[in-house]
């Protein structure tokens, strides 16, 4: 059996006019991420995370924010195409585990939601994907809610 672990990680400004998306899920907030794409940290991580254990690099350099076609991009889209490229390697996830760190709002009572999105999209058991919410203490730029940063780790099989 081959193993590879691969870590990610993804942060966003938050600002007005923009929805907040993380794991896919839509959570209701006066603020939302900043990204060319629809800026889901925890998707983001994620994928950079599974990119990483094949040292195949990151999310941009296979949706670039500099290319147009990427846009508003619907980030479960992405990683469906990041989980199709693990699979042509012969490789399959057998866990995810993450953290996503924001002051507000409290996210614990979307994480069911969004453990249930990602795994429909990784074709996953929601018991193989872990995510785990806290704050930053009111420290550096997640602390003073400028952001939201998320971190993954992926343990894929072949």
């Amino acid at each position: 059996m081959n193993i590879r672990i691969g870590n990610g990680y993804d942060i966003h400004k938050l600002g007005t006019g923009r929805r907040l998306i993380i794991g896919g899920v839509d959570i209701p907030h006066e603020l939302g991420l900043i990204g060319h794409s629809d800026a889901d940290v925890l998707t983001h991580a994620i994928m950079d995370a599974m990119l990483g254990a094949l040292s195949l690099g990151d999310i941009g350099h296979y949706f670039p924010p500099t290319d147009p076609k990427w846009a508003g991009a619907d980030s479960l889209k992405l990683l469906v195409q990041v989980h199709q490229l693990v699979r042509s390697h012969n490789f399959a996830i057998s866990n995810i585990d993450s953290v996503v760190v924001a002051e507000r709002p409290k996210l614990k009572p979307h994480i069911k939601a969004m453990r249930d999105r990602l795994s429909e999209v990784l074709e996953l058991e929601p018991n193989q994907i872990g995510i785990k919410a806290t704050t930053n203490e009111k420290l550096g730029p997640v602390g003073r809610e400028e952001g939201i940063a998320a971190y993954a780790v992926a343990l894929l099989v072949s």
